[in-house]
């Protein structure tokens, strides 16, 4: 029985994912702690056509969220959240919580 898959998207479905709410955060990951000069080299990576890592999320499990519901069928986020985060303040303007607890935009 396999336990795991590896698939390839498109930058627009993950951040489609993120904006519908399937992809979560879990509380127990870390703020965001990435400078802007973190956000503009991944953009200019993936602008250079560089790959940039994979991101691992856990489909179905039962997990507190960062918003403090329950991921309930979500795609949770367990590896990538720095680099999905700095997208979707990058490309989408979302606001992000940084490492001192405060909404910010723009990056």
């Amino acid at each position: 029985m396999q336990k795991y898959s590896v698939n390839q998207h498109l930058i627009e479905t993950i951040l489609a994912w993120v904006n519908s709410g399937e992809i979560a955060i879990p509380e127990i990951q870390r703020p965001f702690v990435w400078d802007s000069s973190k956000v503009r080299d991944l953009m200019d990576s993936l602008y250079q056509g560089y790959p940039i890592g994979y991101v691992i999320a856990w489909r179905n499990p039962n997990v507190k969220l960062k918003d403090g519901s329950l991921s309930e069928g979500k795609k949770v986020l367990i590896d990538g959240q720095q680099r999905v985060t700095a997208l979707t303040a990058g490309i989408l303007g979302q606001y992000v919580i940084n490492k001192n607890y405060q909404a910010i935009q723009n990056y």
